[in-house]
């Protein structure tokens, strides 16, 4: 799209993108329950080589989205994308989920939503030529190295250690829970450059190559059977200064970059396998008994609640102003309905949760049930996000330190 080119109208967009899909999809037809795929894990339960079949089958859709001017509708044009309002991508979204396109994991999202805006802010000119297209585009796949054992929910906690190595820097240290690890050919890693200062100040923030020497990952298995997560150890990985994003000293406000990006995606977390938990209770079979149809009932408002405030906070960026806490009550939002989604699952099945009878639509449960828990921790405890809403939104006096 050229700098000449006129800026279509919104219907003019939809028609357009409309066509697109059309030319690389099939519509997403309603298909009957009992039909197709009964997956509804959180965390995929892949091996490493589906992992990687299924990156690389996404990132194929998201580079022909990209070269066809609907990878980054928003983004200014000199990063491939077209300079268009919030309001043009919102209508894209909404016209994708009517095609049967390839679902993303989460690598995608931390790439493209988190990590590319973070280096478009933070980095050198020569820092943003080299990677931001390519994370828009995924020719490049990020992940994020923030959380660490010692340090639990605290990032400013994190002990893993970059010193100055001649020219460049040293790494040494153990992130953990990283999600697409396997994947991933860059990690955004939150590291301690200077002990001596406030936790806060001492922080710095790299873009580590994982194929690099001194890097590993080690798949965490979890209690679904999966290992969506992953340990990644970095053991004297040495990288050049071009590798550090931002300034020495500046890393805790470049990861509330990353952070408040993923604030911002978080809303629509677990609504798809809630509306699968209502169909379900519609094709049971049988009669729904009134404690039934009462927690159904409550799923179905807490989903609309949910997508009501996830509208608000589309509502607010359109507008230029920011979401405010709606934004911030998303991801509790999410995981409360997430839970609610396993306790109807848990009524309405009973033991057909519990062994695998080869019945469609019930032995996948468990993949739920046992995933969604995990959720309370991902992203930021439930408790760390009471406490930000507590002391930064509703401005009620700071917990005791």
């Amino acid at each position: 799209m050229s700098a000449s080119t006129p800026t279509p109208t919104l219907e003019e967009f939809v028609a357009e993108a409309r066509d697109w899909l059309a030319s690389v999809a099939e519509p997403r037809s309603a298909r009957p329950w009992g039909e197709g795929s009964d997956d509804v894990a959180v965390f995929e339960n892949w091996t490493a080589e589906e992992e990687r079949a299924e990156t690389d089958r996404i990132s194929a859709y998201e580079r022909a989205k990209f070269d066809a001017g609907f990878g980054a509708v928003t983004w200014s044009r000199e990063h491939g994308g077209r300079g268009l309002p919030m309001s043009y991508l919102l209508a894209f979204r909404r016209v994708e989920a009517e095609f049967d396109v390839p679902r993303r994991t989460e690598m995608f999202p931390v790439t493209q939503q988190l990590v590319a805006p973070t280096v478009a802010q933070w980095g050198t000119a020569s820092q943003r030529e080299r990677w931001v297209r390519a994370l828009l585009r995924t020719d490049l796949i990020a992940c994020q190295l923030f959380s660490e054992t010692e340090a639990g929910s605290d990032l400013a906690a994190v002990r893993t250690r970059a010193v100055r190595d001649g020219e460049g820097w040293r790494l040494d240290g153990h992130k953990v829970w990283t999600s697409g690890a396997r994947v991933a050919d860059l990690g955004i890693a939150v590291t301690r450059t200077d002990p001596d200062v406030a936790k806060h100040a001492g922080l710095t923030v790299f873009l580590v190559p994982l194929d690099a020497e001194g890097v590993t990952v080690r798949p965490i298995r979890q209690m679904t059977g999966g290992s969506s997560f992953n340990e990644v150890y970095l053991d004297g990985v040495r990288l050049d200064d071009e590798h550090r994003l931002g300034p020495v000293g500046a890393g805790w406000k470049v990861a509330l970059t990353v952070l408040a990006s993923e604030r911002l995606d978080s809303g629509n977390l677990g609504l798809e396998n809630a509306d699968r938990a209502v169909e379900l209770a519609r094709n049971l079979g049988r009669p729904l008994s009134e404690l039934e149809r009462d927690r159904v009932a409550d799923l179905v408002t807490r989903s609309y609640v949910q997508r009501l405030t996830g509208m608000r906070v589309a509502a607010a960026v359109v507008a230029g102003d920011d979401p405010g806490p709606e934004a911030s009550v998303g991801k509790l939002l999410a995981t409360d309905t997430m839970a609610r989604t396993s306790e109807v699952v848990r009524m309405l099945l009973g033991p057909d949760l519990t062994a695998d009878s080869g019945a469609w639509g019930t032995w996948a449960w468990t993949e739920h049930v046992l995933g969604a828990p995990g959720y309370r921790i991902a992203g930021g405890t439930d408790e760390i996000q009471h406490n930000i809403l507590a002391e930064r939104v509703l401005g009620l006096p700071r917990e005791p330190r």
